[in-house]
């Protein structure tokens, strides 16, 4: 383990002595902060139209602010994380010291979890960063804090399931614009994915959107429920995005 929190401190280095992190950390919390008031502003002024109307309609700040913001986020995310992952191996590559990790007495494993969990660090903390949102409804406001505790460990299973999915990516080639590109077309196509059993009702249709890392997420952590199965669907992508990326590793191991 002492290797792959080297391996890890390492990698989030890397990020932050660049402009990578900052920027990402930036445009995340730009946008969900956008977002953020947007939703505020639309159930400030839903509320005042129903109290004008003398209207007394219940009013869920959970469902109607937290929940949007946080399925907005991970649309966020899944622009993001290709830019996360795009770089971890492919500029090893690059850069020729693919070669002395590959021949180093490091393990694959411990290479491969260091970076994975330098890139999921860096996305925690950008989802941190806009979490400084919520503080403002917990000020002024009275939400159920457990719904956004479990919204939240919906939002770090699925991107730590889309980094796996990019880490595996850039071991394949030395380009990060094709690692980018190629991770980014994967993951939309597991978010989309999910339309096609909103209007077929085949099997084929079913298993496809059972596939689908945003069917898993708005099932149940969007809606503040922490459901053993879509868990167990995360920590199986996860599983096997890092073991194709051993896999890859254990290749290039050999050609060295």
């Amino acid at each position: 383990m002492r290797n792959t929190w080297i391996m890890w401190r390492k990698e989030l280095n890397s990020y932050f002595v660049s402009p990578i992190a900052y920027f990402l950390l930036a445009m995340f919390a730009v946008v969900s902060g956008l977002f953020f008031w947007v939703y505020l502003r639309d159930f400030v002024e839903y509320g005042m139209e129903m109290q004008m109307r003398g209207q007394a309609i219940p009013m869920n700040i959970n469902e109607q602010v937290i929940r949007p913001l946080l399925s907005t986020e991970g649309v966020i995310g899944l622009f993001l994380i290709p830019l996360i992952t795009m770089r971890l191996f492919a500029e090893e590559k690059r850069s020729g010291t693919i070669e002395l990790l590959a021949t180093s007495p490091i393990r694959d494993s411990e290479v491969i979890l260091g970076k994975w969990l330098a890139a999921l660090t860096l996305y925690a903390c950008m989802l941190l960063l806009a979490a400084l949102n919520f503080a403002f409804l917990f000020k002024y406001g009275n939400p159920d804090w457990k719904p956004l505790a479990i919204g939240y460990l919906g939002l770090l299973l699925q991107a730590g399931a889309l980094l796996a999915i990019g880490t595996f990516i850039s071991s394949l080639t030395k380009n990060q614009i094709i690692a980018g590109a190629v991770t980014f077309g994967i993951c939309l196509v597991l978010w989309v994915i999910s339309a096609v059993g909103t209007f077929e009702t085949s099997t084929w249709a079913q298993v496809l959107s059972y596939m689908s890392v945003l069917t898993h997420y708005e099932e149940s952590f969007a809606k503040g429920v922490l459901d053993a199965k879509d868990a167990v669907y995360y920590v199986t992508l996860i599983f096997l995005g890092l073991f194709f990326t051993a896999r890859s590793m254990e290749s290039l191991r050999w050609r060295s």
